[in-house]
C-alpha cells in the first residue's frame, strides 16, 4: 500500500486526484494541503510514502520550497511533482530541489499511477518529454563547447539583454528605464541568469559576457 499526500492550491484538483487514486486498491490518500507550509507540517505528522506536489501555489509556500524542506526534514519521503509546467527550467529546478519524479497534469492517469509506483519503490520517474530534454542536454554537453553553449541557450532574450547591460556597467535603475520595466524585474532577471550560468560575482558576469561577445558598445 502506497501512502499518498496531495499538495495543490485548487480544491477541485485535490478532489479529482483523491477520486482517481482511490480507485486503485494499492493507493491510500492519507492527507492533502493547499500550500507548501501546510504540507510540510502535516507530512511530518503523517509520514506519507509519496507526496504529489504542485509547483505553482501563489497564496502560500510554493512547491519548489516545500520540496526542499520536505527532503531536508524527511529524506525518505519521495516527492513526485505534478504540474502543468512543461518547461525545462521548472524541471531542472524540481530535480535540484530533490524531487524523485516529474509528471504533467495533462498526462494519462495510467502514467500518473506508474510514476507513483516508481518513486514509491525508490526509483526516479520523468515524463517522456522531460527525459528527451535531459538526454538532449547531456548529448549537447558531450560536444566541444557544448555545456557553455547550452547554458547560454537557457537564457531568455530579456535575460540576455540584462546580462549585456549589466556587464557594460549600467545600474539596475538605468537598465530598468531602458527596458521599460521595474527595478525589481531587472533584479529578478539578473538573479535568474546568474543562477542559470553558475556565476557568483560581477567580475564573473563581465568575463562571461566578454566571452560571448556581449560587450560591444554602440
Amino acid at each position: 500500500m502506497v501512502r499518498l499526500f496531495i499538495v495543490d492550491d485548487h480544491a477541485v484538483v485535490r478532489s479529482g486526484l483523491k477520486s482517481l487514486l482511490g480507485e486503485d486498491p494499492q493507493m491510500d490518500v492519507i492527507g492533502e494541503a493547499a500550500d507548501g507550509a501546510e504540507a510540510v507540517r502535516d507530512c511530518e505528522r503523517l509520514q506519507p510514502d509519496v507526496v504529489l506536489m504542485d509547483l505553482s501555489m501563489p497564496n502560500g509556500m510554493d512547491g519548489m520550497t516545500a520540496t526542499e524542506q520536505l527532503k531536508q526534514r524527511m529524506p525518505n519521503i519521495a516527492v513526485l511533482v505534478l504540474t502543468m509546467h512543461d518547461d525545462e527550467q521548472y524541471l531542472f529546478r524540481a530535480i535540484q530541489a530533490g524531487a524523485s519524479g516529474y509528471v504533467l497534469k495533462s498526462a494519462p492517469h495510467e502514467e500518473l499511477l506508474s510514476a507513483i509506483r516508481s518513486v514509491a519503490a525508490g526509483n526516479a520517474y520523468l515524463t517522456p518529454t522531460a527525459t528527451k530534454r535531459l538526454m538532449g542536454q547531456y548529448l549537447d554537453k558531450m560536444k566541444p563547447g557544448g555545456e557553455e553553449a547550452d547554458l547560454f541557450a537557457t537564457l531568455s532574450e530579456r535575460e540576455k539583454e540584462v546580462l549585456s547591460w549589466t556587464a557594460k556597467g549600467y545600474a539596475n535603475k538605468e537598465i530598468a528605464e531602458m527596458l521599460v520595466v521595474s527595478v525589481k524585474t531587472v533584479e529578478s532577471h539578473k538573479a535568474n541568469l546568474m543562477e542559470k550560468l553558475g556565476l557568483k560575482t560581477r567580475p564573473d558576469l563581465i568575463k562571461y559576457a566578454m566571452k560571448k561577445g556581449l560587450l560591444q558598445f554602440e
